[in-house]
């Protein structure tokens, strides 16, 4: 078995080659992520045995699994989230779950599914860190378009993490919601604690301000204790760390709302750079492509039922504001999930809820969505023009 000086060698080197493969042979035709997810199924424990997730390379997952999901909370405009677009992508989540859980459960009195409410959750997940680059790459991350697709993805994260604390925890509801209502308090005393050293800061905010273009680099420090320590919270509170990640996000937003150009490209460099790939990487480690080659129907089924639920939700949802082939657009994007899928089939099988068989199915299905769906949404964003046709500051979201 590989050490982990080893395996974290195969995992840099497989960081490296990804970009370079997507841009110099496949010429941008496939997203980076899913390169990431197919060699590290190579180099992981199922097929060439070149790397495992040891105990460090676990470490830096996580850190990679928590930038990403800060960087989705940063990018998330509160305003929006509570305005009438925000209201709408929370009530299609609803719908989406509603539905999915019903379908579910009828497929369950077959006894062909196991752990009906993890998959339910899986089901109505949105990767929006996973969207992040193709928004900024495609420049829609300020249009009427990029907006509505950033309230749904907030809600099919930040949804399916509120249902993983609540539905699969080992808690009675009423115990769940008392201590996810205990985590927002602390979350919203870090921030008003945050924000008060920020505006009276004196010496010590100077000092900050200082030490932000030297080698100290003292802000990107601030916000990985701030990731850090709202993950540890939410150990501390048996929740998963994605909420704590996601709190941070909105905490570094609610202090700088207006932005800071120079720290979100540190924070770029070192999420996209180093800890993100990880994540990605080891990720694809964890899928058994021969798990997955023997059960054929139910990867299909999974995802078909992913563009049915998630991508039908949002289609029906947006189809008055914005033209079919942008409504389409939107429901793919929206029907892209990856790092929920991930999350919550590990909480079940730690659960002894699902068996790492069903587990590996429904990652490779969420992957296989990384793959098609923004593929076929981006085609269909360059044929129906949405970065030009919906910057109109009066369209409806």
């Amino acid at each position: 078995m590989p050490g982990a000086a080893e395996s974290i060698f195969w995992i840099s080197l497989t960081a490296v080659l990804a970009p370079l493969v997507a841009g110099l042979v496949l010429r941008g035709k496939v997203p980076e992520v899913v390169l990431l997810l197919v060699l590290g199924v190579l180099i992981g424990p199922h097929v060439l045995e070149l790397a495992v997730a040891g105990e460090g390379v676990t470490m830096l997952r996580e850190l990679g699994l928590g930038m990403l999901f800060l960087l989705a909370g940063y990018e998330i405009e509160v305003d929006e989230l509570v305005g009438r677009g925000g209201r709408r992508a929370l009530v299609t989540w609803v719908a989406c779950f509603g539905t999915a859980w019903l379908l579910v459960a009828l497929v369950g009195l077959t006894h062909a599914v196991h752990a009906e409410v993890a998959v339910a959750i899986a089901l109505t997940s949105t990767a929006l860190g996973t969207l992040l680059p193709i928004l900024k790459d495609n420049g829609m991350l300020g249009t009427r378009f990029g907006r509505t697709l950033m309230n749904h993805g907030a809600y099919g994260e930040l949804g399916p993490v509120v249902a993983m604390a609540v539905l699969l925890g080992t808690r009675g509801i009423a115990d769940s919601l008392l201590i996810l209502g205990a985590f927002f308090l602390l979350a919203v005393l870090v921030h008003r604690f945050s924000s008060r050293v920020s505006r009276e800061g004196g010496r010590l905010l100077a000092e900050v301000r200082r030490g932000a273009e030297t080698s100290r680099q003292i802000q990107v420090r601030l916000v990985v204790l701030l990731l850090v320590s709202l993950i540890a919270a939410a150990e501390l509170f048996d929740l998963d760390v994605v909420l704590g990640a996601f709190a941070a996000g909105f905490v570094l937003r609610g202090l700088l709302p207006d932005g800071h150009e120079a720290l979100e490209h540190k924070l770029e460099g070192l999420a996209f750079g180093l800890l993100i790939p990880i994540f990605f990487i080891t990720s694809g480690m964890a899928i058994d492509p021969r798990a997955v080659a023997e059960e054929p129907v139910a990867l299909v089924a999974f995802v078909a039922l992913i563009l049915v639920v998630r991508g039908g939700g949002v289609l029906l949802a947006s189809r008055r504001d914005f033209s079919p082939p942008e409504s389409a657009a939107l429901a793919l994007f929206a029907a892209t999930g990856l790092p929920i899928v991930v999350a919550v089939t590990s909480v079940a099988v730690d659960a002894g809820q699902m068996t790492p068989t069903n587990a590996s199915v429904l990652v490779a299905g969420g992957a296989v969505t990384v793959l098609i769906c923004p593929l076929l949404a981006q085609r269909l964003v360059r044929t129906s023009h949405p970065v030009q046709v919906t910057q109109g500051d009066g369209a409806r979201g």
